[in-house]
């Protein structure tokens, strides 16, 4: 049987010596190693994301690699693709460490400097234990095998801006059509989403925070049931509170929310902190919310050059979106792309505050009429960011028709113009 196994090695000469090691592995298929986390995490999910099939049967992870912590990565890949088998190289051998890494997920520990026994026996072992339970998996029809759910961040280019708002109504618009959501208040100071949705409940993600296992039964206990369908997990009542929650525990919270829900949205605020660093920095597309004057491009800017600075996220894997948008007005979203470096969303939310009064004033955002225009611009983008469920008649057609959800009449869908180019930057 072939082996197949990702080495994930930050330190060029280090990882030069694996890959010669593993080289002279019998049937082992080395591919080549990925120098940082977040390449790791997402050559992960483009491989499961073409077939679970082609996922390695084994990782190798570097006690160097960067910018996320060892162990931390090595949690990770265990929750979101459980059929890993997940090995450290590390030069610590202390009974502390090993149990640390196996609490993590680790499948076994190789010391530093390599020796080819120790290798071979590490990933000869971690590759049987992929195999028997990838064979469990396939058998069993109640066992999650996917690489996950959807994590979507959405950050403010300062306050005031609207991502709030934004957060709330793409999570309506997924769980509208069908997808499990989780919606997650990460402005841990200042956050709103429970007076957006008139929720008042005592329990908050700070009280997990200190919860190294973070089951399905202690999620639970921490998430509020909507009305709506959604899965709040709120901000805590006292802002002092946000010092509790680490970034370390944020990286657990994102993962055990990952690992139950198809679609985890998370309002991340204008103000950045260790956890919501994590938060964006493990998230499959980061939102960028920015309205179209001098100010708030400059803040949209200044935030994309912090999150480069501190290796959180490049530009261009950063999303724009324009809210407030008024067709006649001088910043288009094609300059704000071209300021910030990053991607503008193909949707644009139309300046109709009046729309959002009422419903703002009462506390339910989430009895916004289908018909409002701010509504319509952002569940479509709900649909752009790849978040609903398309009806799969509407799939095998090819039909550029607006989904059909239970109890809601707002459209959803990718808008383009007579020539059929998905860029067109018209608002709803």
């Amino acid at each position: 049987m072939t082996t197949r196994i990702l080495p994930a090695v930050g330190d060029v000469d280090a990882a030069r010596s694996v890959t010669t090691l593993l080289s002279q592995l019998p049937e082992a298929e080395p591919a080549t190693p990925v120098s940082d986390s977040t390449q790791l995490i997402d050559t992960l999910a483009r491989l499961a994301g073409e077939s679970l099939d082609d996922l390695p049967e084994v990782v190798l992870v570097h006690e160097r690699i960067g910018p996320v912590p060892a162990l931390e990565l090595i949690r990770e890949v265990s929750l979101r693709f459980p059929a890993i088998g997940v090995v450290l190289i590390t030069a610590d051998v202390t009974p502390g460490l090993f149990s640390s890494a196996m609490e993590s997920g680790a499948r076994g520990v190789v010391t530093l400097p390599l020796s080819y026994e120790e290798l071979a026996n590490r990933v000869q072992s971690a590759a049987q234990w992929s195999v028997g339970v990838r064979r469990h998996l396939t058998s069993g029809t109640d066992v999650f095998t996917g690489p996950g759910g959807t994590v979507i961040t959405v950050s403010g280019a300062k306050g005031g801006v609207g991502a709030t708002v934004t957060a709330v109504q793409i999570a309506l618009a997924a769980q509208a059509s069908g997808r499990n959501v989780a919606l997650v208040d990460l402005d841990l100071q200042t956050g709103d989403i429970g007076s957006y949705l008139d929720v008042q409940f005592r329990r908050s993600i700070v009280d997990l925070s200190t919860i190294t296992d973070i089951s399905p039964r202690v999620l639970s206990d921490a998430v509020f049931s909507h009305s709506t369908g959604l899965a709040l997990l709120l901000a805590p009542s006292e802002g002092e509170s946000a010092e509790e929650v680490s970034d370390r525990s944020a990286r657990q919270i994102v993962s055990a929310l990952r690992s139950r829900y198809e679609v985890v949205v998370i309002d991340c605020g204008s103000q950045l902190q260790g956890a919501s660093a994590a938060a964006i920095e493990m998230a499959d597309t980061a939102l960028l919310v920015t309205t179209p004057d001098v100010i708030a491009v400059r803040g949209a800017k200044r935030v994309v050059r912090m999150w480069d600075r501190l290796q959180i996220r490049k530009a261009e894997e950063t999303v724009t979106l324009v809210n407030r948008f008024i067709r006649n007005t001088e910043i288009q979203p094609q300059l704000i792309e071209k300021i910030t470096g990053t991607t503008t969303a193909n949707t644009a939310v139309p300046a109709n505050f009046k729309e959002l009064q009422a419903v703002v004033d009462a506390g339910r955002l989430h009895e916004l009429d289908s018909k409002s225009t701010v509504k319509q611009a952002l569940w479509a983008l709900a649909g752009e960011l790849g978040i609903v469920k398309v009806p799969e008649k509407a799939e095998k057609s090819g039909a550029k028709a607006i989904a059909k959800f239970k109890n809601d009449r707002g459209s959803i869908g990718r808008r383009r113009d007579r020539d059929g180019d998905s860029r067109n930057r018209k608002t709803t």
